[in-house]
């Protein structure tokens, strides 16, 4: 092993030498600085082929997704950052001390790059802190989508909503700078929790029969839901531990409230960020159908119509047989004397 570092850094050198010579013949180069620049080109060489070298023994063990891409932006960051190391103290000669350098460097991009070193700083909080990853679903101010980039100084989103309804993709890339989590409002559909509330309203008429109307939506939302309310209690569990979650009652539910043109019913029930279309649309289905069946089941919607208290109404509400001249009765408009 020790003959072939030693024979690799020979050959390297002579590969030196005659570079060196070479330039030297065409031109009148300082051999200072092509020393620099072949080292730099071997620096900038051997720091990839590291890279290469490491992900394709990491890629044998990694099959997931997610993790190769971790690897590649990991691998990236670290070669990047010692090439400029490598590279700084080449051509420096005041950058000899790492700390003289980077203080340097440092101050400098705090005075000429303020928005790049924002972005800079905020890549390393989401770097430390993870307020958001690769493949979370986040809205970030006015922009909601799903991440599928993190760079340095920004990240990027597949957007959903917009022009599309239910959280659905629109297609559209989204690059937002780093520099926005210290400045604008970050949810997070998939952090902590991992579920959401969803809700269907109903609208029913005011004569259909609402008490069976809303033992069938329980049904449904049983049948759709409830499966979810095992897992969905032990993630509360583990949210708690870090955040201040203390849901008490996470099965479906239906809920009843009056609207002007009738009762409404409202369905509550737990899904995942990307199943609210999907899980909307098995439900609703099935309430057409199962309201199909009953004849004393309205839905209600925009209509004119007109009401006659005698022939509609209670039967006290009705208007009276007889009363005194002047008398306004419940349902009519004053009774008038009579000669």
């Amino acid at each position: 092993m020790k003959k072939v570092v030693t024979s690799l850094f020979s050959s390297i050198a002579d590969l030196f030498m005659a570079f060196s010579r070479w330039i030297q013949k065409f031109t009148d180069v300082n051999p200072e600085v092509v020393e620099k620049v072949f080292i730099t080109c071997m620096a900038i060489l051997i720091i990839w082929l590291i890279r290469v070298i490491v992900l394709r023994v990491a890629f044998q063990w990694v099959k997931n997704i997610k993790d190769r891409y971790q690897w590649r932006k990991i691998s990236t960051y670290v070669g990047v950052f010692l090439a400029i190391l490598v590279i700084g103290r080449t051509w420096f000669a005041a950058f000899q001390s790492v700390a003289t350098f980077l203080g340097l460097l440092s101050a400098g991009l705090a005075i000429a790059l303020k928005d790049p070193l924002v972005n800079l700083a905020g890549w390393a909080f989401i770097i430390w802190r993870r307020p958001l990853e690769v493949g979370d679903r986040i809205q970030m101010g006015e922009h909601s989508g799903d991440v599928i980039d993190i760079r340095i100084f920004q990240f990027t989103l597949l957007e959903i909503g917009n022009w599309v309804d239910a959280d659905q993709s629109t297609g559209r890339i989204i690059h937002i700078p780093n520099g926005k989590v210290f400045t604008e409002m970050l949810a997070n559909y998939s952090k902590g929790f991992e579920y959401i509330w969803n809700e269907i309203p109903v609208l029913l008429t005011f004569e259909s029969d609402w008490r069976k109307a809303k033992e069938i939506l329980q049904e449904i939302a049983d049948e759709n839901a409830l499966h979810l309310t095992e897992r969905a209690e032990r993630k509360v569990r583990q949210a708690a531990r870090k955040f201040l979650i203390f849901y008490t009652n996470l099965t479906p539910a239906v809920y009843t409230s009056v609207r002007d043109s009738g009762v409404l019913l409202t369905i509550r029930y737990l899904c995942t960020p990307r199943n609210r279309r999907g899980s909307e649309q098995d439900i609703w289905e099935e309430v057409l159908t199962r309201f199909a069946d009953h004849d004393d089941i309205d839905f209600a919607y925009p209509t004119q119509r007109f009401y006659t208290n005698s022939l509609e109404g209670k039967r006290g509400a009705g208007p009276l047989k007889k009363a005194s001249p002047g008398l306004e009765t419940p349902g009519g408009d004053a009774l008038k004397k009579t000669k």
